[in-house]
């Protein structure tokens, strides 16, 4: 392990069904799961009372070179970019700079299949019905990107609105009709108006050369995955952080500071049942009731559920070599925020969850997160 925890954190931490956990019984569950798992490396931060009590990195950033993960190792947000860009779109709302459900064609100079990107388009009228209440909400109808389909093509699913599948094109067409409404980088906006609220220092949606000194390289197995330096701004997942940034940010964002209580409010109210079986593939019909005693449904840009201990919302963000978590108990004020550089962390998740911070809502398995010994061969 290495890192520290806050020189502030409390000698116990909040769970939400009120007990408490020691920040050495943290570590001790961190340490043998991560070793069950193979997992090497990830930083947790914990937050109480919408303030970040506990923070700390254990394991490696790079393995080859035994360099310790700490505090500062920046890694990839992946789509966690989601529900920080969501936050971002709800300051837009508050000031009316745009409007939930207008559709997106009054924000544009020209139809949307006009533009290059989304010619696809030309032949379906029904993107004139998207507005950006749909594309937080991934109901806009579209595959989760387009390369997914077998001729690498834009094209609409199934009726605007009717029902959720997860989208990253969604996510990156909002941010696309927000620079044409603007005449501004979201990079550079998000910047201003989340980034240097909190003082983050070591986040952006873009690569920036001083990350290089700190940065975590990912995991699958024993094969590396080097740290993409994303040069373009993408509203689904191209942002860089570290679990210091991090957990400052959702700690920010559970306060709603920067937003009005209204807006706060609307981000994180269930909009849409989900009654998918799975979250991925993202277009499968298959429908369960399994998740009906959490009320499973999508905010804009968060996931949303119902537990005895109040609302929670929850953002992941996983890709190979990488697998990020976040969830925050909106009425108790507890969180938690997990970043890791390999895939076999999703197998720790629900483990770590329920011990660290009593989170027995979050529905591991659509989301997919597996145990490790629960496994196939696990």
């Amino acid at each position: 392990m290495s890192g520290q925890p806050l020189a502030t954190h409390p000698t116990r931490v909040q769970r939400v069904d009120g007990s408490t956990i020691t920040p050495a019984e943290i570590e001790r569950t961190v340490a043998r799961l991560m070793a069950a798992a193979k997992v090497p490396g990830m930083s947790i931060a914990i937050i109480n009372d919408a303030q970040v009590v506990y923070r700390r990195s254990f394991g490696v950033r790079n393995v080859a070179e035994q360099l310790p993960m700490t505090d500062t190792t920046v890694m990839w947000a992946m789509s966690i970019t989601k529900g920080v860009f969501a936050y971002f779109v709800m300051q837009l709302v508050d000031e009316h700079v745009i409007e939930l459900d207008t559709p997106i064609a009054d924000y544009l100079a020209k139809p949307l299949p006009s533009y290059g990107k989304y010619a696809d388009l030309a032949n379906d009228e029904r993107w004139r019905k998207l507005t950006p209440r749909m594309l937080l909400t991934h109901s806009a109808g579209f595959p989760n990107f387009r390369f997914l389909n077998a001729d690498g093509k834009l094209d609409i699913k199934f009726e605007p609105g009717s029902r959720y599948a997860y989208s990253g094109e969604g996510i990156n067409l909002l941010q696309f009709v927000i620079e044409a409404k603007t005449g501004q980088s979201v990079g550079d906006m998000m910047r201003q108006r989340v980034f240097d609220r909190f003082g983050l220092t070591r986040t952006s949606m873009t690569w920036k050369p001083e990350f290089a000194t700190d940065i975590a390289l990912g995991y699958v197995n024993d094969s590396t995955v080097g740290h993409n330096k994303r040069m373009s701004v993408r509203a689904a997942g191209s942002m860089d952080t570290d679990i210091h940034d991090l957990s400052l940010l959702i700690a920010g964002i559970m306060r709603g500071d920067g937003l009005s209580a209204q807006a706060k409010a609307e981000m994180v109210k269930p909009q849409i049942r989900i009654h998918s079986a799975h979250q991925f593939p993202t277009l499968d019909t298959t429908t369960t009731h399994q998740y009906d005693a959490i009320n499973l449904s999508y905010g804009l840009g968060w996931g949303v559920l119902s537990t005895p201990h109040g609302k929670a919302y929850f953002k992941e963000g996983h890709d190979d070599g990488w697998s990020n978590y976040t969830i925050s108990f909106e009425d108790k004020k507890i969180g938690i925020v997990m970043l890791s550089n390999s895939l076999n962390t999703e197998g720790i998740f629900k483990e770590l969850l329920e011990t660290l911070m009593g989170d027995r809502y979050t529905p591991w398995d659509w989301t997919g997160y597996i145990p490790y010994n629960a496994r196939s061969g696990g």
